[in-house]
């Protein structure tokens, strides 16, 4: 049996460390949303804002930041029941994006540029 040195013990934990570096993400680390996700973010944006609720969007989705994960979770497995009362068929998506760790926090920046977008054209 061959003794265990630094360098192989070394080199075993780094190739370990190499191999479960990302074994609890749940996407990619350079995964870019598509045109389509980005439309429908500007989609769910512009709704909120044409009724006013972008401020309490935006604390609803800072306090709830956390949890987006559960809530896609949630919105994957409520879906049917969802598709019967509403019209649409974006709750794929948008649990996707809920999926993401960005997701909520690109949806939160969306809504302060076009309510600070608002405010200006306001003036």
């Amino acid at each position: 049996m061959r003794p265990l040195s630094k360098d192989h013990v070394a080199n075993r934990l780094r190739k370990l460390h190499t191999a479960i570096k990302h074994a609890f993400s749940t996407q990619p680390a350079a995964a870019e949303l598509s045109s389509e996700d980005l439309a429908l973010m500007e989609r769910i944006a512009d709704a909120l804002l044409s009724r006013g609720m972008g401020m309490p969007a935006m604390m609803f989705l800072e306090s709830m930041g956390p949890m987006n994960f559960l809530g896609s979770q949630a919105l994957h497995f409520l879906t049917p029941l969802l598709e019967c009362a509403f019209e649409g068929k974006d709750f794929d998506r948008v649990a996707s994006l809920l999926e993401r760790r960005d997701g909520i926090p690109r949806l939160i920046a969306l809504i302060e540029h076009k309510t600070s977008l608002k405010r200006t054209s306001a003036r």
